[in-house]
């Protein structure tokens, strides 16, 4: 089956030793499309390097992690709004706000998601959204600048069936990953009950490896476990899956 790992941090550090190896791994698994997510000024350079030696497989996205948004934020988004006007990209991210490890950059986090959401509008790119502990102040935002040409997903959804309602109402799509596979993720509690045009994969690796590689490093060759287990949740074949899921991401991020 042909899968899209629609997020995916393959060129960071955690890979320097065997990247190409892991690259095959995934391509060989049927993983023949990643989508990279930038994390801010340090990553670039690695991931354009990434997308430069394997331009059909890794795809780039260019944007500010919340977690990176501190004092200097304004630079770095000047950054991003400068490699944005040079060259295309699949999507601004990933972006929004993250409230588990900083709470009194809220303010700073929510400046820089509009910024960002600003910048999808003027380049008519889609918005990948990471929000932890912070889903209602991130939908909030997104809900407030929906105008009809925002589009984009929640990635790495985890939440609860409300939630991925309001998501989809939003206009936006749910990023499914490997806590699915989780004995307690929670994705039982929500998927079931959302159609396969909603949904993208994705590893996030090197983090959050699914069943049964969970504590060790993940990689995109890991990503047929998801579908596998969405399919089970959905009651749906595996292959229908990776197709349906494919063709929303190459659609999303027009490919």
């Amino acid at each position: 089956m042909h899968l899209t790992d629609s997020h995916a941090h393959i060129y960071s550090e955690q890979f320097k030793t065997d990247r190409d190896e892991a690259l095959h791994r995934a391509y060989e698994a049927g993983v023949t499309t990643i989508v990279m997510p930038n994390i801010d000024h340090t990553s670039i350079d690695s991931m354009l390097e990434t997308e430069a030696r394997f331009p059909q497989q890794c795809f780039a996205m260019m944007g500010l992690h919340p977690c990176s948004v501190g004092k200097d934020f304004e630079r770095e988004l000047y950054l991003v709004e400068e490699w944005l006007g040079k060259r295309p990209f699949a999507a601004v991210g990933e972006c929004g706000i993250d409230l588990y490890w900083d709470k009194t950059t809220l303010a700073q986090q929510q400046e820089a998601l509009r910024v960002q959401v600003a910048l999808a509008k003027t380049h008519n790119l889609p918005l990948v959204l990471h929000t932890r502990d912070a889903f209602q102040e991130t939908a909030d935002i997104i809900e407030a600048a929906q105008d009809g040409s925002l589009r984009g997903v929640f990635h790495y959804f985890s939440g609860t069936k409300e939630e991925a309602a309001r998501v989809l109402r939003l206009g936006f799509k749910l990023g499914i990953g490997g806590v699915t596979t989780f004995k307690n993720g929670g994705a039982d509690q929500f998927l079931p009950d959302i159609a396969l045009e909603h949904l993208l994969l994705e590893t996030d690796c090197p983090y959050l490896a699914p069943v049964p590689h969970r504590g060790k490093r993940n990689e995109p060759s890991y990503l047929p476990l998801i579908a596998r287990r969405v399919a089970e949740l959905l009651g749906k074949d595996p292959e229908e899956v990776a197709e349906a899921t494919t063709r929303n991401a190459q659609a999303l991020f027009n490919m």
